[in-house]
């Protein structure tokens, strides 16, 4: 039962400033928040009981995770400082560039290293995510991963 309540249900992005011009960037956003909802790891330190809505902001250089209970209830608002993410977000945008560029041109071993590169940068910011939220959240890796998806999206503004 505890697999079942330690769990997310829905997410919603905080939608001002969030630049919807590039089909990419939404596939992904709508991929990751799909994927997320379907199969995640979350539960917040104390004594809450899931499953959990989650919606995410960005506010003052920090991502905001706003927990609340499946019928809404306010459990727990906490804000994560991105300036440990800056670099890493700057330098996976950089990669991602190259990638979209890369397919309409490349030969398929060039395609592969740049996405490989993509993938590793993709997996050391889930991994600094998961570390900076564990005092707050325990999340697997693969929440990790769709977490930093969408704090990525988060990032893109007009």
């Amino acid at each position: 039962m505890a697999g079942k309540q330690s769990r997310i249900v829905r997410v919603t992005i905080a939608e001002d400033g969030i630049v919807r011009y590039n089909p990419d960037v939404e596939k992904e956003r709508m991929v990751a928040v799909y994927d997320l909802v379907e199969e995640n790891h979350f539960d917040p330190v104390g004594d809450f009981t899931g499953p959990y809505t989650l919606h995410l902001a960005l506010r003052d250089n920090r991502l905001v995770l706003d927990i609340r209970s499946e019928t809404d209830q306010a459990l727990l608002e906490f804000a994560l400082p991105l300036t440990p993410f800056r670099k890493l977000i700057k330098d996976y945008f950089t990669v991602c560039d190259s990638y979209y560029d890369a397919i309409k041109t490349a030969s398929p071993s060039r395609i592969e290293a740049i996405d490989m590169g993509r993938r590793a940068l993709h997996d050391e910011g889930s991994v600094r995510l998961r570390e900076r939220l564990a005092a707050k959240i325990e999340i697997d890796f693969d929440t990790a991963r769709r977490l930093f998806t969408l704090l990525c999206v988060l990032q893109i503004r007009g």
